[in-house]
């Protein structure tokens, strides 16, 4: 069985290929404006698009991109280890790192970016113990990381990721007890996962997030593979080295039976991801035909 819900909102192929280009471009026009631009010169950014900027316009920018790029760095920081952990389903690793992660936030209670740090940690334990077939463990672990992604949300509502998270940790908990899991999870993950793609659209990991939602949902509350795989889709095409996205394309194409299909998006995956043994397992339990 697949995991609960995809997990890293910052790896480095996410950050390499997003996060510091966009960054880039906001850099530039700032050291342009800074450079004397004037307060409504017209720009030209380093993809040649014109921009019309005025100094107090291009100073809010630099300060959220300033702030994006800050959290970004933190969190790669606090959670650069868990994607070796994951990948090597090392989940008693995975647990400390939790642990851990979260005493930290408890230390430092009104820092957002240390509850989100320690919800992402619990992302990882909870997908980990469902690929291990520890259904009550992913739950508890989810359960513990939907507290943490709530409080970094009570303390700063605006970043999207901390949504992304949310949804995806409410999702993880689903699958120990459907019924009640969906009845008590199900609208908070897909309000969470749908406002943070309303807050970011190019976010190729919610977009795949969202659709792992998709996924689990059943067909007669809109769900099932076929929506899902739009969502991978739109990751893709945001993101064409999203080794997730190709890992669920794989996923839902293999549960409409379409083994060659799957084969070739797992393959892809591991071609971006090798050391992910999950991948590898999905691989080797798809037919070739």
């Amino acid at each position: 069985m697949p995991s609960g819900y995809t997990s890293s909102p910052f790896n480095a192929t996410s950050l390499n290929s997003s996060v510091l280009p966009q960054l880039g471009n906001l850099f530039n026009l700032m050291i342009l404006d800074r450079k004397g631009a004037g307060p409504a010169k017209r720009l030209r950014t380093p993809s040649g698009t014109r921009l019309r900027c005025n100094r107090s316009v291009s100073t809010k920018a630099f300060q959220l991109a300033l702030f994006s790029f800050v959290l970004a760095i933190s969190a790669i920081a606090a959670t650069g280890d868990l994607d070796k952990l994951r990948n090597a389903q090392d989940r008693a690793a995975l647990d400390a790192r939790a642990a851990a992660l979260h005493a930290e936030a408890e230390k430092a209670s009104s820092d957002a970016t240390k509850w989100y740090n320690s919800a992402v940690a619990y992302s990882y334990a909870a997908e980990v113990a469902y690929e291990l077939k520890d259904k009550r463990g992913s739950q508890r672990a989810a359960q513990a990381g939907v507290a943490d992604a709530e409080r970094a949300i009570s303390i700063n509502n605006r970043i999207a990721d901390y949504y992304r998270v949310l949804g995806m940790l409410c999702g993880q908990v689903i699958p120990a007890n459907p019924l009640i899991g969906a009845l008590s999870y199900g609208k908070k993950a897909k309000e969470a996962l749908d406002k943070a793609i309303q807050m970011d659209p190019k976010s190729s990991m919610a977009h795949v997030a969202h659709g792992v939602g998709y996924y689990y949902l059943p067909s007669n509350f809109g769900g099932g593979p076929d929506n899902a795989i739009k969502d991978y889709q739109r990751a893709l095409t945001l993101d064409p080295k999203n080794a997730d996205a190709y890992l669920w394309m794989g996923i839902a194409l293999a549960k409409q039976q379409q083994n060659k299909q799957a084969r070739e998006a797992f393959t892809k995956a591991l071609q971006l991801e090798p050391d992910r043994r999950f991948t590898k397992q999905q691989l080797d339990k798809t037919p070739a035909q």
